[in-house]
């Protein structure tokens, strides 16, 4: 947690745009999931671990998304040869 307040929607942006694509052409908001108001903002809190354990957060957001969607990429790569190779590959495949 670094006490930075990030929204889904920047998470999106961020992720689709690292994998070349504009994730508005992907996802669509359905207004029945949307939280209901009284939750404005929902924040990490790290203040005990900095505090206790002189904890610092040493990934930024960005970078954080980029390493997730690096690795689903590697892990679809991956699929891919196995399934261009003739094998089966079951959906539950984990690295």
């Amino acid at each position: 947690a670094t006490g930075v307040t990030r929204s889904v929607s920047d998470f999106c942006q961020h992720a689709f745009a690292h994998a070349g694509l504009d994730y508005r052409d992907f996802v669509c908001i359905d207004e029945r999931y949307m939280r209901p108001a009284e939750v404005d903002t929902l924040r990490g809190d790290a203040s005990k671990a900095r505090g206790k354990l002189n904890w610092q957060p040493t990934v930024t957001f960005d970078e954080l998304v980029t390493m997730m969607v690096d690795s689903d990429l590697e892990l679809a790569r991956r699929e891919r040869i196995l399934c261009d190779a003739g094998h089966d590959v079951p959906s539950s495949i984990v690295q």
